[in-house]
């Protein structure tokens, strides 16, 4: 019997041996804890009672127990994806977690009659090709703006494209070959995106060999400045080659490399398609203490493919850097979610192998990495906790900062660190209206009374609220949070205003703590100084970002509206169809008539007025 006087042996009287998924709760209707799969319930459950648990973690963890509930699977893989389901609803602490939400960026090649390239996220909906996945944004725009050097093929919006009367710079710049305008044939541009095709599935050499024998027939028929042409894209496509390192018989396949070090986890995933490195990315699980390396992998696995929607991709093949002992439920269920077969491999050879090890090599780099900025953040955190001489260390910090452009569209900012540094997940702006523009103090105001008015918890205050201003901010913050916390009875935050110093440099701010007015004064080279440099700088980069646009768009669209006759649905459709407002301003009554929408009358008033 465990510390929560749980009944282990009547429990186990009644659990089946058949396979499924169990959850064990701290108490009855209480939080659930842990999660597991089993192929035999009844011997895995019975393992958690004997006289000597394996490890630390599963003495914690039986020591916790209050209630356990299972669910009966008819097999084993149907109780690998159950467990997955069940981790992703509950959080358990005492399992391996992924955050890893995000949808993962494709190339993408539309069906018009000149096709166009470029950058999808999202449900992929429209028809054409898809190139993908990469591992970020960064990857795909990369690769966009090499593909604008090899291939003149058009990668602006289709409002833009429809609307063009002349060529434009990316023409000049031999980047685009102006199908808009007539400037190749239609012939022509479709090799030309069938050799992009080809390129972006990883067949550069049969690319290569095509645009050989295009240049040996322009320059047999004399024209030699389509041959030079095709000269120079055959030297830029064998300098990508030599860069790429190509493997063109490889096909699609994830490389996985895992690295494990002081309680932390590194999971490196190389993204391979069609012989090519699109890029890599890190991932790191919050990893409980005395976690296995087959239970760090699996649960990554599961995680990582079935817990990214329907948009993330499983390759047919994933190497890993070890075999876990669930091998072909796993495989059973990424092949059930791809809907093709998928293989898992361990022992590989030649060029797979060498992926292998560049997997390995980056997970224990991005590791040490991580590991060394964690310890550099836990020191900056400790001595900001000595400098202010809390009797708790810090959990959360939040910092609030105004942008505005002489009034115009007021934006605050919220940014929050946490004790392992940003929390980008937790961020917000706030949209100030109703005051006077260009009143800071009441935009303040405003942001600290929507973020803290509806508080109830303790455990949504932030242990230090920084205001990034004077003594004017801080007092606005004052009242603030005597108004809207105190009240309550709550727990007020450490209150510090960070008032920028002479010039604005760096190292010369005045710090002021609420209600006390003292001021701290901290060494330039303090890295107390430098963590609160870092969240007043995040916290200000984060509002004019907001700031710049809600600006843009108010300004794009303020012009369009004084316009009588022209409506939400027609500006959308004037914006959409001709591909911003500069646009707009330099067309033609002919050119915006053929606006959907958008009459010859109407047209010319619409003309009158962007030029009046």
């Amino acid at each position: 019997m465990t510390d929560t006087q749980f009944d282990a042996k009547a429990f186990l009287k009644t659990v089946t041996s058949q396979p499924g998924v169990y959850r064990m709760y701290d108490a009855p209707g209480g939080t659930v804890i842990y999660v597991g799969k089993a192929k035999n319930l009844k011997k895995r459950l019975s393992s958690y009672f004997r006289t000597q648990l394996p490890d630390a973690k599963t003495q914690a963890l039986v020591a916790n127990i209050g209630f356990i509930e299972v669910t009966v699977t008819h097999t084993e893989t149907e109780a690998l994806i159950l467990e997955h389901d069940y981790i992703k609803l509950y959080m358990p602490r005492y399992n391996v977690l992924l955050r890893d939400d995000k949808s993962y960026p494709y190339i993408f090649l539309s069906q018009h009659r000149h096709p166009k390239l470029g950058f999808h996220r999202g449900a992929r909906r429209a028809k054409g090709r898809y190139f993908g996945p990469f591992p970020n944004g960064g990857a795909v725009r990369d690769s966009l703006h090499l593909m604008q050097k090899l291939f003149p093929i058009r990668q602006c919006e289709d409002g833009y494209y429809k609307a063009r009367s002349r060529p434009c710079l990316q023409y000049q710049l031999k980047r685009c070959s102006a199908p808009c305008v007539g400037k190749i044939s239609d012939e022509d541009y479709a090799e030309q995106v069938r050799m992009a095709t080809l390129f972006l599935q990883g067949k550069n050499r049969q690319v290569i060999e095509q645009l050989v024998g295009w240049m040996e027939q322009a320059s047999n028929e004399l024209n030699f400045e389509k041959a030079a042409l095709y000269r120079d894209q055959i030297q830029a496509m064998r300098t990508v080659q030599e860069q790429q390192g190509v493997h063109g018989s490889l096909g699609q396949m994830d490389v996985v490399g895992v690295a494990t070090d002081n309680g932390m986890a590194c999971c490196h995933l190389l993204f391979i398609r069609d012989g090519k490195i699109l890029g890599s990315r890190s991932y790191f699980p919050n990893l409980p203490a005395d976690t296995s390396d087959d239970e760090l992998l699996t649960s990554f696995l599961l995680q990582f493919y079935l817990g990214g929607g329907d948009e993330r991709q499983i390759p047919p093949e994933i190497i890993l850097p070890l075999m876990p002992d669930d091998q072909l439920p796993l495989q059973e269920a990424l092949a059930q979610r791809g809907n093709h077969k998928v293989t898992l491999k361990h022992t590989v050879r030649a060029d797979r192998a060498q992926f292998q090890r560049l997997a390995q090599t980056n997970a224990v780099t991005a590791l040490s990495s991580k590991v060394a900025h964690k310890t550099t953040v836990a020191d900056r955190y400790r001595l900001l906790n000595e400098t202010l001489e809390l009797s708790q260390p810090i959990s959360r910090m939040e910092c609030f900062d105004i942008s505005h452009t002489m009034g115009e569209r007021t934006v605050a900012s919220c940014v929050v660190f946490d004790a392992e540094g940003p929390s980008k997940r937790d961020y917000r702006r706030y949209n100030i209206d109703g005051i006077t523009p260009g009143d800071d103090y009441a935009a303040m105001a405003q942001a600290l009374r929507r973020r803290f008015d509806k508080v109830v918890e303790e455990v949504n205050i932030p242990t230090i609220l920084f205001i990034d201003g004077g003594r004017g901010q801080l007092s606005q913050a004052e009242a603030i949070v005597e108004q809207t916390l105190g009240a309550k009875g709550l727990r007020l935050p450490l209150l510090i205003g960070v008032a920028k110093g002479e010039g604005r440099k760096p190292g010369l701010e005045t710090l002021f703590v609420g209600f006390s007015r003292e001021v701290i004064d901290l060494a330039a080279d303090s890295p107390a100084l430098h963590l609160i440099q870092h969240i007043r700088d995040e916290a200000h980069r984060f509002a004019i970002s907001g700031h710049r646009a809600a600006r843009g768009k108010a300004r794009s669209q303020s012009t369009l509206e004084q316009i009588p006759g022209v409506g939400a649905k027609r500006r959308q459709s004037l914006l959409k169809y001709m591909g911003g407002m500069q646009e707009i301003k330099g067309a033609s009554v002919e050119e915006l008539s053929k606006v959907p929408g958008i009459s010859s009358e109407l047209a010319q008033k619409i003309h009158d007025a962007l030029r009046g």
